[in-house]
């Protein structure tokens, strides 16, 4: 029996240093070729001149403003299905079953669906009826804008948010519940006061997930708001943007001279890796902060 033990050891270990050599060779090799390009104006300065010149700026921007408005919408609207799920729900009951089934298969849907489940409901559906409401079918938000690409990023990592904070709901202990009952609070108030505010860290790695999951993602924004080449910085929720990842995609799969690209490519690979490396940081020491708070109270 030790003899298994340490061959599972050893195979495990294996596993662990092939995969940590994978991810420093994609790295190693994005820093060498990317950091030759990089460059104070590359990050700071609009592009010209077809994308070959000039920065990245406005696709940073964008990328940024497209992950936190995602965060705004979905931390939120995860943190009420996943108190349904863990403090309301009956396990036999028929809205429970059919909710946790529509979670599980949102989950299971590839990204490009959204895509055009953006397109056709928010886009089409929801912005043309604001068109017609108040803006007397003037094309104001029936069409791609950055407010329809945050919703629609929102409803992708939905589930990955759902999932953490119904776990880190459930990790409280029972006992602070009954002793919160034990002392005249309503069910309610035990949630908000008791309950949340010691799953807060929870709630903060939801967070975490659906922006590491949503800086990458290109599929879901190509219908919904991304556009390729525009200088200005969105202004308002109706407007268009530029966003890393896609940006990307279309210098890898839209340029006629791929040598011209490849360091401008690499570059901006690696400002992406930085920028979702900066924005996971930023929640982790929020999240941090919240587990000292909470573990003084």
């Amino acid at each position: 029996m030790p003899k298994v033990d340490g061959v599972f050891v050893v195979l495990t270990a294996v596993a662990v240093l092939l995969i940590v050599a994978m991810l420093g060779v994609i790295v190693g090799d994005i820093l060498i070729h990317g950091w030759e390009r990089l460059t104070w104006e590359f990050l700071t300065a609009s592009p010209r001149a077809g994308m070959t010149q000039g920065g990245i700026f406005p696709a940073i921007f964008g990328t940024a403003l497209l992950v936190l408005l995602m965060t705004v919408f979905v931390v939120p609207m995860g943190v009420c299905v996943a108190i349904y799920f863990s403090e309301y729900a009956k396990r036999d009951s028929w809205l429970y079953r059919w909710t946790r089934l529509a979670v599980n298969n949102l989950a299971g849907v590839p990204s490009i669906v959204f895509g055009l489940f953006g397109l056709g409901f928010f886009v089409r559906s929801v912005g043309a009826a604001i068109d017609r409401e108040f803006y007397a079918g003037q094309l104001t938000y029936g069409q791609p804008a950055l407010i329809w690409a945050a919703l629609t990023m929102a409803v992708l990592t939905l589930p990955v948010v759902i999932v953490s904070v119904e776990e880190a709901l459930r990790a409280v202990p029972q006992s602070y519940r009954d002793a919160s009952y034990a002392l005249g609070a309503t069910r309610s108030q035990t949630i908000f006061r008791v309950v949340l505010p010691h799953a807060l860290p929870g709630v903060m790695t939801g967070g975490i997930l659906a922006v590491s999951r949503g800086a990458g993602e290109v599929a879901p924004i190509l219908f919904v708001g991304a556009a390729y080449f525009l200088p200005n910085l969105p202004t308002r929720l109706n407007d268009q943007f530029m966003e890393l990842g896609y940006h990307i995609f279309i210098l890898s799969t839209q340029s006629t001279d791929v040598e011209a690209t490849k360091p401008l490519l690499y570059t901006t690979v690696l400002v992406l890796l930085a920028l979702t490396f900066l924005l996971n940081l930023a929640a982790i020491a929020i999240r941090t902060r919240l587990r000292v708070v909470a573990g003084r109270a």
